[in-house]
Formats: structure tokens, C-alpha cells, sequence
């Protein structure tokens, strides 16, 4: 008996038997569909694997969240980020990350005009709808400090004046893991502002072999020659819209409160998610469900967003971390012990 006195509706009835049944959509998402598949078709003419990473990508535009993706040198971090902007017909700029990269090299600066005997702001790199940022974590703590505004907010202050960003706008950063020499770690609330991390692995012996052979097939083209424009930026910002207006029910949104609340608590993490990571899983499920055609979030949904959203923004114990413990198996083991709703 439903003693809240509402009416199970089909998406409710829906997340308790099969997330395959037919069904019937208040939303047409077909056409956000058609446009994944087709810049998951690009990406996959040069990328060999790497399906997830590029599954959180897509996701990340439709989220409006921005992607930190960490791994070794050579398993093709910036190149997808690169191929991924070139799908998109909107501005692009990339920013290679050094020590001695000051913020006014991001942001801009005010410039003195002889003419008109006034500072004029010259915009920097930052201004552009797609942000590469290479090696996020070679620069020091006050350059990646210039980042907290803008990646949250969407606008920069300088000298007292506003400048807002242009939608749509993404940062795609990407780091190599910290034991490597002559990186910075980055703060918390840096980290923080990434709604995924994506950690990006070796590729196996076959696929190591394609890489090769695509390779060998180039001659005298190029990668990125093969990469055609699939969708205008501002396509982007109504697919967002549709993303928005995908449902989830009550008893999903608890479920999400309860796997956040549950990292607060754990006795292996020293640092728990905020309650940012709660709105990082919550519209990461949306566009997880959009992009599989369904105007309806499943739990299915929330657990595949919940790896990526919460393993940069919780901190393993010194005990366990010395353990070999990871925050990914810690997460792992808490969306296990949260009862799933039925």
C-alpha cells in the first residue's frame, strides 16, 4: 500500500523492474541521442577504447560540468579532449600549464593605450566556450587559484570590473598522477569544482595493437583530419535544457543524500563529499539517462555517476591509504551498503 497517498507513476514502477521495458517519453530525445551517437562515431575514428572516458565527456557537456582526466603520459588525454572540441562548432583555447605560469596569463590584463590614455583589459586564453587546459597540475597553488571564479561562477574580477563567460563553457584539464616529479597537488577546492575525474588506463595488448596499426594507416594525414563538426554550441545549451527536465523521483534523490551522507561517516575517508557532489550526482544522472533515451533517472544512472563524481572529492585516511586503499573501492563498498530503493 502506498501510504504517502501519491500514485506510482510508470517511471517509478519502471525503476523497480527493468530499465529495458518499452516505454513511452514526455520528452522527444531522440535527436540528443542521434548527436552522441555521432560524436561518439568521430571520436572512435581515432581513439582505440577508451568508451568510459568518452561516455563521461559526453555526459559532462550535457551536465554543464567541467572534467579533470588524469593518467600517464601517452594514453591520449589531451588529443580526445582535442577531438572532442573539434566536434563542437564553438570557440576553443588551450592552455599548457607551466611553473612559472602566472594567473594574468589565464585571465587577461589590463594593457595602457597610449592613444586613449586609458587601461584597456586584453582578455586571456580563458574566453572561449572550450577550455584544454594541459597539465592543470604543473602550475603552482595562486595560478590555480585564478581558476576558482570562473570555473564556478562562469566570470572573472579583475580590477573591480565583472566579465562574464560565454556559454557554453567547459574546462577539460588534464594531470598526471601525482607521484609524478614536478607536479603540485591540487587543493580540495579545486578539485571540488570538477564534477568528474576521470582516471584513464593503459590500453590492452589488442588494443595497443590498433593504436599501431591506425597509426601506420595515417601516411600523410592526420588525426584530427578524420574529425568531423557534428553540433553548433548552441545546440548544446538546449540539449542542456532537455537534460534538465529529466525526472527522478523522491526516493532517488534520498538515495543519492544517503551515498553522500555515507562518505561523511565512513570511518576509512578523513574527508567526506559536500553537498556540491550531491548536485554533481543528481544532474550527472540526468544526462546519463538522456543519453540512453529515457526522460527518467534509474538507479542505474546514479551509480554510474557516482564512481567519477565522488572519487577526487573525499581523501582516504593515512592508515588505509598506506593500506593500498583507494577512494574508488571505498565508494564502491558504500553504494554496496545503501539500500537501493525499490
Amino acid at each position: 500500500m502506498n501510504t504517502n497517498n501519491e500514485i506510482p507513476n510508470e517511471a517509478e514502477n519502471l525503476t523497480s523492474i527493468s530499465p529495458n521495458l518499452e516505454f513511452e517519453n514526455r520528452i522527444n530525445l531522440s535527436e540528443l541521442q542521434e548527436c552522441v551517437s555521432q560524436i561518439k562515431e568521430q571520436l572512435q575514428k581515432v581513439i582505440v577504447g577508451q568508451k568510459e572516458m568518452i561516455d563521461l565527456l559526453i555526459v559532462s557537456l550535457l551536465a554543464n560540468g567541467h572534467v579533470l582526466i588524469e593518467g600517464v603520459p601517452g594514453v591520449a588525454k589531451t588529443i580526445t579532449a582535442k577531438l572532442l572540441s573539434q566536434t563542437i562548432n564553438a570557440g576553443f583555447s588551450r592552455i599548457q600549464f607551466t611553473p612559472d605560469l602566472m594567473p594574468s596569463d589565464i585571465l587577461g590584463t589590463s594593457v595602457f593605450n597610449a592613444k586613449s590614455s586609458n587601461f584597456e583589459f586584453k582578455k586571456g586564453p580563458i574566453f572561449s566556450n572550450m577550455i584544454l587546459i594541459d597539465e592543470i597540475n604543473r602550475a603552482p597553488a595562486k595560478t590555480q587559484a585564478a581558476l576558482f571564479e570562473v570555473m564556478e561562477e562562469m566570470q572573472i574580477t579583475l580590477d573591480g570590473t565583472t566579465y562574464k563567460m560565454e556559454e557554453p563553457f567547459i574546462v577539460l584539464a588534464t594531470q598526471n598522477p601525482i607521484e609524478q616529479e614536478g607536479t603540485y597537488r591540487l587543493p580540495e577546492a579545486q578539485l571540488d569544482r570538477f564534477l568528474f575525474k576521470v582516471i584513464v588506463e593503459y590500453p590492452s595488448a589488442d588494443e595497443e595493437l590498433e593504436i599501431i596499426m591506425r597509426e601506420q594507416a595515417l601516411e600523410n594525414t592526420t588525426k584530427f583530419s578524420k574529425i568531423e563538426t557534428i553540433i553548433e554550441g548552441d545546440k548544446i545549451q538546449e540539449y542542456r535544457g532537455l537534460v534538465n527536465q529529466i525526472k527522478i523521483e523522491k526516493n532517488l534523490l534520498k538515495y543519492i543524500a544517503n551515498i553522500v551522507v555515507n562518505t561523511r561517516s565512513n570511518s576509512f575517508l578523513y574527508l567526506g563529499a559536500s553537498p556540491r557532489a550531491s548536485i554533481a550526482i543528481l544532474v550527472a544522472s540526468k544526462a546519463f539517462a538522456a543519453i540512453e533515451g529515457r526522460d527518467f533517472v534509474l538507479p542505474e544512472d546514479i551509480k554510474r555517476a557516482t564512481i567519477p563524481v565522488l572519487q577526487h572529492r573525499v581523501i582516504v585516511t593515512p592508515e588505509r591509504e598506506m593500506e593500498g586503499l583507494t577512494s574508488k573501492q571505498i565508494i564502491e563498498q558504500i553504494i554496496e551498503a545503501v539500500e537501493i530503493p525499490r
